[in-house]
């Protein structure tokens, strides 16, 4: 009973250790925005930082769904109209990455410069 007990206690600090390391990594993360607004991706060209692990959050302003996708990035996000949301991206080696979103394939293009 001693053990389940101390288990508890060491499992319940160590839990606690790691949620408060979290948001200041995630706080240090550089960040990237993008809006998707009538079927346009603004801005149509992001600056990212090279060999950086980073987040890019992805706002969606309407008026319909629209998704964020990239085949050579391996990444896609279906936004519903009004929804934020965010990808995290390993580092990248500095160059030119397409995407595209689906629901507006002539108009919803874009490019990631990594530098």
């Amino acid at each position: 009973m001693r053990t389940n007990r101390f288990s508890n206690a060491l499992l319940a600090v160590l839990s606690a250790m790691l949620l408060n390391s979290l948001p200041a990594q995630a706080q240090d993360m550089p960040t990237v925005n993008l809006v998707i607004r009538n079927g346009h991706f603004v801005p149509a060209t992001l600056e990212v930082p090279a060999n950086t692990k980073f987040r890019l959050v992805i706002k969606n302003e309407g008026p319909g769904a629209e998704e964020f996708e990239s085949v050579e990035l391996r990444k896609e996000k279906v936004l519903a109209p009004g929804v934020t949301s965010f990808l995290i991206f390993q580092p990248l080696k500095p160059g030119t990455y397409k995407f595209f979103g689906d629901f507006h394939p002539e108009t919803a293009q874009g490019q990631m410069v990594a530098k």
